[in-house]
C-alpha cells in the first residue's frame, strides 16, 4: 500500500466534497431567497381615470426590489375586443421598470375603454411562475377639440393698449386664453361659465404682425385655436433723448453696486443696469402677473395721481453720454411729477402682490385688480402698504421719490396685463372703459 499516493488522493476528495457542499448551500440559499419572495410587485397606471386624447400616453410602472421584474404585459379592451399593446420580458430582472404606452398608435375611437397591465416578478415561487400583480383603469378617449363661441362684439385695440374678450367653451379645459405671438394671456372663468381674458397689443409688436388668437386645450390635450376678429389701430411712439451727466452716474450708480458687483466705470455699471437688470425686472413682472384673483376687484375709472406728466408710455429713449448714443430702451409707464415726497394713491381697489425694492423701479408697489390686471408704482421714497394687504381706490400706498433709476422725484405709474406693460391712459378714461371693457362683457 502506497501511503504517499493515498494522502493526496484523499485530500483531493475532501476538496471536491467541500466544493460540492458550498455549491449545494448556494443553490439552497438562492432557492430560499427566491422562494421566500411571495409578495407581488407594485404596479401603477397613470392616469388611473379621466379623459385622454391622441397626444396622451399611459405610464405603466412596476417595482419589485426583492427579485426584480421578469415581464410586463399591457392590453386594451374596447367593445369586448382586447388588443395587446405591450408584451415585454426583462432578462436581467431590474428592480423597477417604466413603460409609456402611446395611445395614438392604438387607433382608438371616441368613447370609454379599459387598459389593463400585469407584471410578474423574478421569484421562483409558485413553481417558478413568480408573483403576479394586476392593475386596470377605465378611461375615456376624446379626439375632438373644444369649440369656442365669442360673446364680445367688435373689438378695438390700439398698439400699446389693452384688449378684452369674453367667450364660452363647449367642454371643460385645462388651459385657455389668448396668444399674441408667443405671449400667453390666461383667461379667467366666471361663475356663469363665461371666460374673460385681458390681453395686450404689445408696444414691440408691429401692426402687420398683430394677430391675437383664443386657444383652448381640453382635458384630453386636444387644442383649438381661433383667431380673434378685431379692429386694431396702429400708434407711433415718440422719441426722447436722455443725457447722462457724470453727476447723475456718480450719485446713482453706487446704489447698484450690490446688484451689479465688480470693478467697472459708472457708465459700464449704468449700461448693465439699464440692459440686464431692466430685462430681469420685466421678466419678474410676468411671474407677478400670475398672482392674480380670478374675479375683478376694481370698479370704475382708475385714479391718476395729481401732477404734471414728465414722460409717456412707449417713449423710445436714446441715452447719450459725452455726446454719443450709448443705449436705447423703451419707457413703459407714465411719469408724473408733483411735490417732493407727494402721497401716492392706489389707482383702484385691489390686493398688494409686491411691496419691495425692484432694480430699476426702486421701491415699488404692485396692486392686483384681478384677472391679470395690475398697477405698478415705482421710485417711491416710502412704501406704506404690506404684501397681501387689501387696498381701496384712493388709499395712500406710499410717497414719491428718487429710488431706482429715477433722476428726480416723481412717480412712475404703470399698468400691466399678465405682466405685460400697457398704456395707463386708457384706464384713466371712464369712456374708454365703458366702450372697450364693460360693454364687451356679457
Amino acid at each position: 500500500m502506497n501511503l504517499a499516493s493515498e494522502a493526496p488522493r484523499k485530500k483531493g476528495g475532501q476538496i471536491y466534497l467541500l466544493f460540492g457542499l458550498v455549491l449545494v448551500c448556494a443553490v439552497v440559499a438562492a432557492g430560499w431567497f427566491y422562494m421566500r419572495d411571495r409578495t407581488a410587485p407594485s404596479l401603477t397606471l397613470t392616469p388611473s381615470q379621466g379623459v385622454v386624447g391622441a397626444s396622451s400616453s399611459v405610464q405603466v410602472a412596476a417595482e419589485d426590489t426583492a427579485s426584480g421584474i421578469r415581464s410586463l404585459t399591457v392590453s386594451m379592451t374596447r367593445s369586448g375586443r382586447t388588443t395587446v399593446l405591450l408584451d415585454k420580458t426583462y432578462p436581467d430582472k431590474p428592480g423597477a421598470v417604466s413603460e409609456s404606452i402611446d395611445l395614438a398608435a392604438a387607433e382608438l375611437k371616441d368613447g370609454t375603454f379599459e387598459i389593463s397591465a400585469a407584471a410578474t416578478d423574478g421569484s421562483i415561487f409558485n413553481f417558478g411562475a413568480g408573483n403576479k400583480a394586476r392593475a386596470s383603469a377605465e378611461l375615456r378617449y376624446d379626439s375632438k377639440p373644444p369649440s369656442v363661441s365669442v360673446a364680445s362684439g367688435t373689438i378695438y385695440v390700439k398698439r400699446g393698449g389693452t384688449g378684452v374678450v369674453a367667450y364660452t367653451l363647449s367642454e371643460p379645459v385645462q388651459r385657455t386664453g389668448v396668444f399674441v405671438g408667443d405671449v400667453f394671456f390666461p383667461a379667467y372663468k366666471r361663475a356663469d361659465g363665461v371666460y374673460v381674458c385681458y390681453y395686450a397689443f404689445p408696444y414691440y409688436v408691429e401692426f402687420k404682425d398683430f394677430a391675437p388668437a383664443i386657444e383652448a386645450e381640453d382635458l384630453a390635450g386636444n387644442e383649438r385655436r381661433r383667431k380673434l376678429s378685431l379692429q386694431p389701430k396702429d400708434h407711433e411712439f415718440r422719441h426722447d433723448v436722455i443725457n447722462l451727466p457724470d453727476s447723475f452716474l456718480d450719485s446713482k450708480m453706487p446704489d447698484f453696486e450690490g446688484i451689479v458687483p465688480g470693478e467697472m466705470t459708472n457708465l459700464e455699471r449704468f449700461l448693465k443696469v439699464n440692459r440686464e437688470v431692466r430685462k430681469d425686472n420685466r421678466a419678474a413682472l410676468i411671474g407677478i402677473g400670475r398672482k392674480t384673483a380670478d374675479l375683478p376687484l376694481w370698479q370704475g375709472a382708475f385714479q391718476r395721481m395729481a401732477g404734471a406728466p414728465r414722460a409717456g408710455f412707449g417713449d423710445q429713449r436714446s441715452y447719450r453720454y459725452d455726446g454719443k448714443e450709448v443705449d436705447r430702451q423703451t419707457h413703459l409707464g407714465v411719469d408724473i411729477a408733483s411735490l417732493q415726497h407727494y402721497p401716492v394713491p392706489a389707482a383702484n381697489d385691489g390686493v398688494v402682490v409686491f411691496a419691495d425694492f425692484m432694480g430699476i423701479y426702486g421701491n415699488c408697489v404692485i396692486i392686483d385688480h384681478g384677472q391679470g390686471l395690475q398697477t405698478l408704482y415705482a421710485h417711491l421714497s416710502e412704501i406704506g402698504v404690506a404684501l397681501g394687504e387689501t387696498v381701496a381706490k384712493g388709499q395712500i400706498i406710499g410717497k414719491t421719490g428718487v429710488t431706482g433709476m429715477a433722476g428726480g422725484d416723481h412717480l412712475h405709474f404703470g399698468v400691466l396685463v399678465s405682466g405685460i406693460p400697457v398704456s395707463p391712459v386708457e384706464w384713466w378714461d371712464a369712456g374708454w372703459i365703458r366702450d372697450n371693457v364693460t360693454s364687451k362683457l356679457p
